[in-house]
Parts: structure tokens; C-alpha cells; sequence
């Protein structure tokens, strides 16, 4: 298996606009899906916000983004980032997963999502916060 990791960083309001800005400076792939598209609104104000956002270049370029929603605690520039493990094998992520939450704050459990087969959230010792999951294409429809 390979697993990718990918910095994904934390805005309110502002990760569609990022994003659009990375693409237009690295070029590449956009990929954006809203809590609407994701079928996971929690504030009809925040429907159209970014649940999940990527930029991927041919070049080696990926970064991810998300609007952290009102009800989540949120100060610029304080955690402001993830680091995001991609893999396709549910038992390499689970053992990375086992190994990462030693001493950790789960923030999700690793469990099946409705945008992922296996999705998990947690801050480790040193105050490190990944995400790990397994890639899923995407159907907008």
C-alpha cells in the first residue's frame, strides 16, 4: 500500500477562497465539496462552506483545506493545520491509527464515515493533530 501525507489546513469562511487562490498559483486539480454536497449540515449558514477541499498539481503540489464550523473552537493561526495520512488498505490505517493514539485525544474515533470507509481524528502527545483516512472518490451526484 501507499499512504500520502498531505498538510491540511483549518479556516472559518475562508478555505474555498484559499484554495481557488493555490490553484491559481500552482495550477493543477480543485476539488471542493461543501457540507451541503456532503449531506452533513449542522447551520444552514454554513451549508455552502467547505467541508473538504483539495489542490493537486501534476508537479507534486497538494495541500487540503476546511472551514472549521462555528460550533468547533477556532482562532487563526492557533492549530491552524492537520496532518492528513491517505491510504486504500482499512488495516494499515487502523495500525498507524493504533500507533499515532499512544497517549493521544481522540477527537473522532476511526470509524466508517459517509465520505470514507474509515475516518479518524486525533492529537497526539505532542500536540500534533492527524487525520487519517481512507481515499474514496468522490461522486458529486
Amino acid at each position: 500500500m501507499t499512504i500520502n501525507t498531505v498538510t491540511h489546513i483549518n479556516l472559518r469562511g475562508d478555505a474555498r477562497s484559499a484554495l481557488e487562490f493555490y490553484h491559481s498559483v500552482f495550477g493543477g486539480a480543485l476539488a471542493v465539496v461543501t457540507y451541503t454536497d456532503a449531506h452533513s449540515v449542522q447551520d444552514p449558514g454554513e451549508a455552502d462552506q467547505v467541508m473538504w477541499g483539495e489542490v493537486t498539481s501534476g508537479k507534486g503540489f497538494h495541500i487540503m483545506a476546511y472551514d472549521v464550523p462555528a460550533s468547533r473552537p477556532w482562532e487563526q493561526g492557533v492549530g491552524s493545520y492537520f496532518v492528513s495520512v491517505r491510504g486504500n488498505d482499512a488495516d494499515e490505517i487502523a495500525a498507524y491509527w493504533d500507533a499515532l493514539s499512544a497517549e493521544a485525544t481522540v477527537v473522532v474515533p476511526l470509524a466508517p464515515a459517509e465520505w470514507s470507509p474509515l475516518y479518524g481524528m486525533l492529537t497526539d502527545q505532542f500536540g500534533v493533530t492527524w487525520v487519517l483516512d481512507i481515499a474514496a472518490d468522490y461522486n458529486a451526484a
